[in-house]
């Protein structure tokens, strides 16, 4: 038994139990997303993993706001989403950055830093942590660059950037959504491959952002370019042999009549398409016979392997400072709905974190 100050004993498995908060999605989300429709409520954990369990109980530092988090977040059919949707009722989930408190699992020690899906909330206990990528570099490096640059917003700018659009020197290239986690990398990364680049964004605030700090060669506010195709024929008088696609919608459309012959196009997100219950179409696909553009959509899921490879290419630029990374950070899970909610309109400037605790 263990003693209190107040002289009353404790069950051992009482002491070892600590408040867990947690985000809750309250229903099914139809059209845009609202911070009622999350609520944070508070209950209690134990800090270990169950007897025989080969999971791991972490405790979150950092949680990564997504888009992609949106889809789930509506109720699903078999095929509709490549992720399953959140429960309404129940703790909502993403990729995250943690530290392992107690482990059943022989490859994870108490202490450990990790990176990986874990629940929306102080604590979580994760079943099959075989998911999880250590964390091995921190000397110097912030640790929430674990759930952008190091993560998944660096891993998909790498992978939808090299290994499906296969750049060269002289290429040039279109980025929407251009100031957000992944697309302010791809940016740079084409940079230091010697292509052109042009990103768009929403206010002037972000444009000011992607030309004078991430090294754009220009930067336009969409929502200031009444003629979208008129836009991008002002910035790419010769064709988009590049489109890293964000956006969807309109924007597409617009890229499609401005892509060069044997163009390629990375479908990684379409985030004005994801409130709509009724999406727009696409008018100008036949640009893609035409032109015989390429255009090929990508889950990073089937890329993870190729993270050590990312590791190695992209360590060096950060050290030497030839890579630089831009977050918005929201303390507390009190925020983390409207750290959320706002990605859909636009609020955030660069990688949007939840800060769950500081080390």
């Amino acid at each position: 038994m263990v003693t209190s100050r107040g002289g009353e004993t404790t069950p051992p498995s009482m002491a070892n139990e600590t408040t867990n908060k947690q985000v809750i999605l309250r229903d099914f989300v139809v059209g845009f997303p609202k911070e009622t429709d999350l609520y944070v409520t508070s209950g209690t954990l134990t800090l270990r993993v169950p007897e025989g369990s080969t999971g791991v109980l972490v405790k979150n530092l950092y949680l990564s706001c997504d888009p992609y988090m949106r889809g789930r977040m509506k109720k699903s059919r078999p095929g509709d989403s490549y992720v399953e949707a959140f429960q309404p009722g129940s703790p909502i989930s993403g990729f995250g950055v943690c530290r392992v408190v107690h482990s059943g699992n022989p490859d994870f020690k108490k202490g450990d830093l990790v990176w990986g899906v874990t629940g929306w909330e102080e604590y979580s206990l994760i079943s099959a942590p075989e998911s999880l990528f250590k964390i091995k570099h921190t000397d110097g490096i912030p640790l929430s660059y674990y759930t952008g640059l190091l993560g998944i917003a660096g891993m998909t700018a790498y992978v939808g950037f090299f290994e499906v659009c296969s750049p060269k020197k002289g290429d040039t290239v279109f980025v929407s959504a251009a100031s957000g986690a992944v697309g302010q990398l791809v940016g740079q990364f084409a940079k230091l491959t010697g292509c052109y680049v042009v990103g768009s964004a929403g206010s002037k605030e972000k444009v000011d952002l992607l030309k004078n700090k991430f090294k754009f060669d220009d930067a336009f506010n969409y929502k200031e370019e009444p003629d979208l195709d008129a836009a991008l024929k002002r910035y790419f008088s010769d064709g988009i042999d590049i489109y890293f696609e964000n956006v969807g919608g309109k924007m597409l459309d617009a890229v499609l009549l401005n892509m060069r012959r044997h163009g390629r196009i990375a479908a990684c997100g379409m985030i004005s398409q994801y409130n709509l219950q009724q999406p727009e179409g696409v008018h100008n696909l036949a640009q893609i016979i035409f032109k015989e553009i390429s255009m090929v959509g990508f889950l990073l899921t089937e890329y993870f392997r190729q993270y050590p490879k990312y590791l190695e290419m992209v360590l060096p630029l950060i050290r030497e400072g030839k890579i630089v990374y831009v977050e918005d950070t929201a303390e507390g899970l009190e925020n983390a709905a409207g750290a959320l909610v706002g990605l859909f309109s636009g609020k955030n400037i660069g990688k949007q974190v939840v800060v769950v605790a500081h080390e």
